[in-house]
């Protein structure tokens, strides 16, 4: 007998656990969660910096990898993705940080209708617990991710702020209030040392509940479809050459298995671009040509200075040192194991004469191998990166074969526009330009990456080619817009174009960049999908003029 619920989520990452709980929170509507990863047991996914470890890890990490490019010098780039309960919000960098007012209401502009920043602002309050100091109309205080700020001072960290403020930049203690430019250290959702996941926030409260179930290692091979409408999924379970299983949906099925596996979901359910699953032998159900298109990521230069005078987390991590900081974490649960990968920002603008930041920069007293942050330097070091926040650079996630569990093909196209190459260079001397300030003087031997031989524009775009990497923002993939967008997949209210009864909900709608990392927008997303799913009213959008 084949199990039957009123709504079936696919994948537990970020917006598949904030589903699952606002879902079911009525005690009445049953909802089945699926996962093809494995329960959060593993304890590197509750220490924040087992972030090095999980970035690896094929346990808890599909460790996908991009198609080779142009501007990633011929390499294949890791694309970390969360496979466990709470998905990437598991093993991401703990940084919480919307973006600018303008990249919402710029949703709205494209024909996304209750999409506008004072729209969508009472979910942000509504999914958050900050925790500190904020301004109350755009903080939330009762949510269940809670947004912290570090306990952790260090004095290369305060003199990185007190250069910016020497040459300009503006401290900015909220950069999730009011306005978003500026320098400070950053919020994150770890919470007495420990991890805030989405699964830990939202998913584990609600698991108790009769009419919810979670089931893992479960992974979706197919959408079930009557005609035009959506009445189940089918998943493997134990993954390849386990036993297939089929469930039905009264209501919804709701994909939320992210930017990579949303898509391929659809393009392998016959739901997709007609040429693409021609070529692999698919089946069409349903012509969409904009699944899978439209893929943005953010693209970062990272610079390396030596540092004197001071130690940093590179010799903290080695030796007895590093017990001694294990320690410090297991009694009181401070010190390094309890920090985010970067510890401040700087949002600023790669030319003067621009009017709001184009630019996310990050520092942390600590650097990596080959700029990968699974690795120390043997060396003290510091790290400067910066990445166009809203890039024009596009790509595609598209099956390989006909095959669900088969990885698909992933191309962001890094840094193929123009434009995102002039920001980035402006971001590099940005970032070359803050590693020599005075307050910075005391600490900074020399730039080890680039290099004082790199000068030239040429110089500079071959160091960021050869070094360069992913900040793990992949997004865009099933685009929200108006059915009359031959490159959109979901309408406004997230329904798949042309079939009834499947909507997706994750940041694979986003239909532009945030200036931002995007765990904190996909909750947003979520909070507000599960109104949409419910039927509610939504609440009452913040006037313009209240939102700063």
């Amino acid at each position: 007998m084949t199990d039957s619920f009123d709504y079936i989520i696919v994948g537990a990452g970020t917006a598949g656990c904030v589903l699952a709980n606002r879902l079911s929170a009525d005690g009445k509507s049953t909802v089945c969660i699926l996962e093809a990863g494995g329960r959060d047991w593993n304890p590197m996914l509750h220490i924040p910096a087992g972030f090095m470890k999980t970035l690896v890890d094929p346990k808890v990490n599909w460790l996908y990898k991009t198609e080779p490019s142009e501007w990633t010098g011929g390499r294949s780039i890791l694309a970390a993705r969360g496979k466990t309960l709470g998905g990437s919000s598991a093993i991401n960098g703990h940084i919480y940080n919307r973006g600018q007012r303008l990249d919402f209401d710029g949703w709205a502009q494209r024909g996304n209708r209750g999409w506008g920043y004072a729209d969508i602002l009472p979910y942000f309050r509504r999914s958050e617990r900050r925790v500190g100091d904020a301004d109350d109309q755009y903080r939330g205080r009762d949510g269940g991710i809670v947004v912290s700020d570090p306990d952790w001072k260090h004095p290369l960290c305060d003199a990185f702020i007190d250069g910016a403020v020497s040459i300009g930049i503006p401290r900015n203690p909220d950069y999730n209030g009011a306005t978003q430019d500026g320098v400070g250290y950053f919020q994150r959702a770890i919470h007495n040392g420990r991890r805030v996941s989405a699964a830990r926030a939202f998913l584990h409260p609600a698991a108790s509940r009769a009419n919810l179930t979670v089931r893992t290692h479960a992974h979706a091979t197919r959408i079930l479809l009557e005609g035009k409408r959506a009445v189940g999924i089918r998943y493997m379970a134990g993954g390849r050459g386990g036993t297939e299983v089929e469930l039905r949906a009264r209501k919804e099925v709701i994909l939320a298995g992210g930017v990579v596996n949303s898509p391929q979901l659809l393009q392998v359910s016959g739901i997709g671009p007609g040429s693409l699953l021609g070529r692999l032998g698919i089946t069409v159900a349903h012509e969409l040509p904009g699944v899978g298109e439209n893929l943005r990521d953010h693209y970062a230069a990272r610079l390396v200075g030596r540092v004197r005078g001071t130690d940093t987390i590179n010799e903290r991590a080695r030796g007895i040192r590093l017990v001694a900081e294990v320690a410090k974490w297991m009694v009181a649960r401070k010190g390094i194991l309890g920090l985010s990968p970067t510890v401040v920002h700087c949002f600023w603008k790669s030319h003067e004469a621009l009017q709001t930041n184009d630019l996310q920069m990050t520092f942390t007293p600590a650097s990596y191998k080959e700029g990968v942050q699974s690795r120390l330097d043997d060396f003290p070091g510091m790290t400067v990166a910066a990445w166009q926040q809203r890039p024009e650079s596009m790509g595609w996630i598209r099956a390989r074969s006909a095959d669900p569990l088969a990885p698909p093909e992933i191309q962001p196209n890094y840094l193929a526009h123009e434009m995102d190459r002039r920001v980035l260079l402006g971001g590099i001397r940005l970032g070359r330009r803050l590693l020599r300030t005075k307050p910075l003087a005391p600490y900074f031997v020399r730039e080890e990456f680039p290099g004082e031989e790199a000068q030239t524009d040429d110089e500079l775009l071959e160091f960021a080619r050869q070094r360069g990497t992913t900040t793990f923002h992949l997004m865009g993939s099933c685009r929200m817009g108006p059915a009359g967008d031959r490159n959109t997949v979901v309408d406004d209210q997230l329904r798949v174009h042309g079939i009834e009864s499947l909507r997706v909900v994750d940041a694979s709608i986003m239909p532009s960049m945030p200036s931002a990392n995007l765990n904190a927008s996909t909750l947003m997303i979520a909070e507000k999908a599960s109104d949409m799913i419910l039927g509610r009213t939504p609440p009452d959008a913040v006037p313009l003029a209240e939102a700063g």
